[in-house]
């Protein structure tokens, strides 16, 4: 079995590796949602959400890489399997089938909404034992934050 010697004691690597299992969890599974809806979206404004739901599902992809590649750092095996997400992920699953693009974007609002949520009460765990993994869950909170507000605007355009 690897080891990987890390600064942290073993109390501040048990409590930051739930916290970034439950971000690597939340943002696997907002990219799949993001999938889900950028496949199945339709209506009039079908460009503008296909291409947004496209650069959510990136970002989410990519801050879940950081996630699980810190966890690994610290000396922690990070868990994107299926049955893991499904499990544990704070994101309520979306509808199949085909959905017209408000439902879509408020469906992403939701989501957002659920693991920003889940983020801020996980920053200040973080910072009471890593502050190098809190950091990153704040620049990932921004990020998301922004995209939050893009979404919802579009929702109010509609």
């Amino acid at each position: 079995m690897p080891t990987v010697d890390s600064p942290l004691t073993q109390d501040e690597r048990v409590v930051t590796s739930e916290v970034l299992q439950g971000t690597l969890v939340d943002l696997l599974d907002l990219a799949l949602v993001g999938k889900q809806m950028h496949w199945n979206v339709y209506g009039p404004r079908f460009r503008s959400v296909h291409l947004q739901l496209d650069e959510l599902v990136e970002l989410a992809r990519l801050h879940a890489d950081a996630v699980a590649e810190r966890a690994a750092t610290i000396g922690s095996p990070p868990d994107g399997r299926a049955g893991t997400i499904a499990a544990t992920s704070g994101i309520a699953s979306p509808a199949g089938g085909w959905v017209k693009d408000d439902e879509a974007v408020a469906t992403l609002v939701a989501a957002l909404r659920s693991v920003i949520t889940r983020l801020r009460e996980r920053i200040p765990r973080a910072g009471d034992h890593d502050p190098v993994s809190q950091d990153l869950l704040i620049g990932i909170t921004a990020d998301l934050e922004k995209q939050s507000w893009m979404f919802q605007a579009e929702h109010s355009s509609g």
